[in-house]
């Protein structure tokens, strides 16, 4: 455990912007991207190529990966596309990787797809044979959201989950993130769909992605490490949550996670006072959203030691 690697792709400014009361500017987000950045973050998920009147919030994702890419060297750019004309439209931008959510559950996926979750698995066959007739490999992550649990159908089985998975290996996927959508999960969950889902997919298994609404997100990733992911999405300041997901609040503290891992031993690469800088940047650009994280709170302490 001691010194291994975990990656972080900071999803704030998508996944957390995209239900803000506000909007920010587009100088403003390339400013806290480039803040993050600064801080060491390695890959951040920037935008979403879904239609402006669908989240306006994003509206601006083509113009924001133009900018990062030119202002921001070294820097993974990631982007969400929900069907194969945003996954085009991500690839033409030029991002590094492009993610695509997918539901788990029936009512989920209508609310936020307008497709079945069968259908879905369709649209991905046919985004995974266009990225393969293409010049340049982008890697399509695919988010299983409502994998623990949907606030429209209840509960989701493990056996649905990994049902879903299947269906996505077949159809040629490369990497799923199983995704906590509105927070539901406890520990013992995540560890069990993790088994199940690994058991049946292997390495197509590439990490989580966990919301904090029920105050189990860090706990949640401790049961993932415990059971062998390296790969998290987090969210600065837990920020976000789905518009189509009701009750879905934000991400895990993307502050609170690197220190926990730190902390733990695990190396990040995340520079935490330069993260906490972020903070500061991510205000003046946002300030009527509220922020949260519990180490940002708190300070950090003294005993803390960087993972070696």
């Amino acid at each position: 455990m001691s010194g291994e690697f975990v990656s972080i792709c900071e999803v704030g400014p998508r996944d957390g912007l995209q239900i803000a009361k506000t909007r920010m500017t587009t100088d403003d987000k390339v400013a806290w991207i480039k803040s993050l950045a600064a801080a060491g973050i390695p890959e951040i998920e920037v935008g979403s190529y879904v239609p402006p009147r669908v989240i306006p919030q994003l509206a601006d994702t083509a113009e924001i990966v133009a900018r990062v890419l030119a202002e921001v060297p070294g820097l993974v750019v990631q982007a969400l596309a929900p069907n194969l004309r945003g996954a085009q439209n991500a690839y033409n931008g030029g991002v590094h990787k492009i993610s695509m959510p997918i539901s788990v559950s029936e009512g989920h996926s209508k609310a936020n797809l307008n497709r079945t979750p069968a259908q879905s698995i369709e649209v991905m066959k046919e985004v995974m044979a266009w990225m393969k007739a293409q010049e340049r490999h982008v890697p399509v992550i695919v988010g299983a959201s409502t994998a623990f649990g949907c606030s429209l159908d209840g509960v989701v089985s493990t056996a649905q989950t990994v049902a879903m998975c299947e269906g996505l290996a077949k159809a040629g996927v490369e990497h799923i993130m199983l995704a906590d959508t509105v927070g539901y999960a406890h520990p013992a969950q995540v560890k069990e769909v993790v088994r199940a889902v690994r058991e049946a997919v292997g390495p197509v298994l590439y990490g989580l992605h966990l919301h904090d609404t029920c105050g189990l997100g860090i706990a949640n990733a401790l049961a993932g490490l415990e059971e062998g992911v390296r790969a998290f999405d987090s969210c600065l300041a837990g920020l976000g949550g789905c518009p189509y997901a009701p009750g879905a609040s934000g991400n895990v503290v993307t502050e609170d996670l690197v220190f926990m891992l730190e902390s733990m031993g695990f190396r990040t690469g995340i520079d935490i006072p330069k993260l906490l800088e972020s903070r500061t940047v991510l205000h003046a650009g946002l300030p009527a959203e509220p922020m949260h994280g519990q180490m940002p709170k708190a300070g950090l302490p003294p005993t803390f030691r960087k993972a070696a």
